[in-house]
């Protein structure tokens, strides 16, 4: 049977970046998978709200002769990340849905040799599947991370992560080269292939992370489901990193924390999310901020503070929005 995949893409402001993410899918198209081959069910971009212009145009035709097409479906207002995702995948029924960022680009090295490591028989409980991604010197990054638990997020909060990463850890797994496939507890949102009967059995995204950490959460209730998360070395693709968020680094800190917040809510204790969330409040902004200071860059000082107020204003609602909710 010859497997089919959605690539949906979620973009926010992407300007040139999403074009050349489309333009990269036929390239991974000609590698077909030995010996089935694959299918395309197509390409979603979900454009939220964006001001640049960068999804106008991109409705022009067809990714490729059999590729399926490329629809673009266009939000009045930003939905956020994970509400996005789910309204690009919904209706599919494709086997895999590939969450792909527009700071990405493919080539036939991404999603055949992917899909062949998939359909071998030792890998029939791997529900979600990264990639190496490698920056534009073709070096491979960083991108599988540890499960935050109460104590790796608090030491995060305060920089000892950075100070003594060998006593604590830091989320991702700098350590390890990631030339090597092995299951790991999270793969990066940037390049996320899971099984749609997956998908839609967890519910998708939680959309209540309206960006970060919902690729952290979709991916502990994967495992926690009985199914494997698996960073696989024989494929890669090119991944820029903070394509689309380099020119609000204070809205990036924000809705980083915040969503901290949310994770901690969700899946620790009340003591533990406590903690977290008054660590996340009060200390981590004082490290960054003394940070950035140390650094003499101004521009990170004044993003800290406008982000950590946000953040503030922000409490009542997240007080207030039952975020506790185990589900």
């Amino acid at each position: 049977m010859i497997p089919s995949v959605r690539i949906i893409t979620v973009n926010w402001n992407a300007g040139d970046l999403l074009r050349a993410c489309a333009a990269s899918v036929p390239s991974a198209l000609t590698g077909a998978a030995p010996p089935e081959g694959m299918a395309l069910e197509g390409m979603v971009v979900v454009d939220n709200a964006s001001a640049d212009g960068s999804a106008d145009g991109l409705e022009a035709g067809a990714l490729v002769a059999g590729g399926g097409p490329l629809t673009v479906l266009r939000n009045l207002e930003n939905r956020g990340f994970a509400a996005a995702c789910n309204q690009g995948a919904a209706g599919s029924r494709a086997d895999w849905l590939l969450f792909l960022n527009p700071d990405t680009r493919l080539s036939e090295q991404s999603l055949a040799p992917a899909l062949a490591f998939l359909a071998e028989p030792a890998q029939a409980r791997t529900g979600i599947l990264g990639i190496r991604l490698v920056n534009e010197a073709g070096r491979t990054q960083r991108s599988c991370a540890r499960a935050p638990t109460p104590g790796r997020i608090l030491a995060q909060a305060v920089g000892l992560d950075r100070l003594a990463p060998g006593l604590f850890p830091p989320h991702f797994m700098t350590e390890w080269d990631h030339l090597d496939s092995r299951p790991v507890d999270q793969v990066m949102g940037a390049f996320l292939l899971i099984r749609r009967s997956l998908f839609e059995e967890l519910g998708g995204f939680d959309e209540r992370f309206f960006v970060y950490f919902d690729d952290v959460d979709l991916c502990l209730r994967a495992r926690r489901a009985g199914w494997e998360v698996v960073h696989f070395a024989g494929a890669e693709a090119f991944h820029r990193g903070c394509g689309t968020t380099d020119q609000v680094r204070d809205l990036r800190l924000f809705y980083a924390l915040r969503s901290r917040i949310q994770f901690a809510a969700k899946h620790f204790s009340a003591p533990a999310a406590a903690l977290v969330t008054a660590a996340t409040l009060t200390v981590e902004p004082l490290v960054r901020l003394a940070h950035a200071l140390a650094s003499r860059s101004p521009t990170d000082a004044r993003a800290v503070l406008r982000g950590s107020t946000l953040l503030w204003r922000s409490l009542p609602s997240l007080l207030t929005a039952h975020v506790g909710d185990k589900s």
